[in-house]
């Protein structure tokens, strides 16, 4: 394993969350220990306490960050005024980006299967995310149907919640089978059949 300059304590809490949330992804949070990321980063596990001196500060900050990071993702899409087809793509995009051929697979998934185990600020954390792509997807099909670019058969917020429980479905389903290409398949049934409707 390739050693990390750890001179900054900015720089060493974002590697430790980096190594975190790959370990996570792949395993579940509550299948990862401080010395899991301490041995990964080559430092010692005092140095991951006290960056997060609980292992529920480290799973907060963990889902945090990967919600903010949505909400950017999310925000850049809107901002392009895109036609509704070519902004679900986009939005697809980035549920292709979380699925490894090593098997993980985003995030929030993975803490979702771990929820009733999860600390409550943990599971805080995983609801919000899981609302903001159901509210984006929301606005965004309200939005198609507004300007016809998608028939209003299906409430936008059934559309939204049904839209996002098969992609992480169908993640799960590729995870599970051991071909994570799987994926892109069901995705695109999903995605087919929502402008179908």
């Amino acid at each position: 394993m390739v050693q990390r300059s750890l001179t900054e304590k900015g720089d060493t809490a974002a590697q430790i969350l980096d190594v975190a949330q790959e370990l996570v992804q792949l395993r579940g949070f509550n299948a990862v220990s401080y010395s899991d990321i301490s041995r990964r980063l080559g430092i010692r596990n005092a140095s991951v306490h006290y960056h997060f001196p609980a292992k529920t500060d480290l799973g907060v900050a963990l889902v945090r960050r990967y919600r903010e990071r949505l909400e950017v993702h999310l925000a850049a899409i809107s901002a392009r005024g895109l036609p509704l087809p070519e902004r679900l793509d986009a939005y697809l995009l980035a549920y292709r980006e979380v699925v490894h051929p090593d098997g993980r697979i985003c995030l929030c998934t993975v803490l979702a299967n771990d929820f009733i185990t999860l600390p409550e600020t943990m599971q805080a954390e995983v609801a919000q995310f899981f609302e903001l792509n159901r509210r984006w997807l929301a606005a965004a099909l309200a939005e198609g149907q507004e300007s016809g670019e998608m028939a209003a058969t299906q409430p936008p917020e059934q559309a939204a919640a049904a839209l996002l429980a098969g992609l992480e479905g169908a993640m799960l389903l590729a995870r599970a089978s051991g071909d994570t290409a799987q994926f892109e398949p069901l995705a695109r049934i999903l995605m087919e059949q929502l402008r179908a409707a």
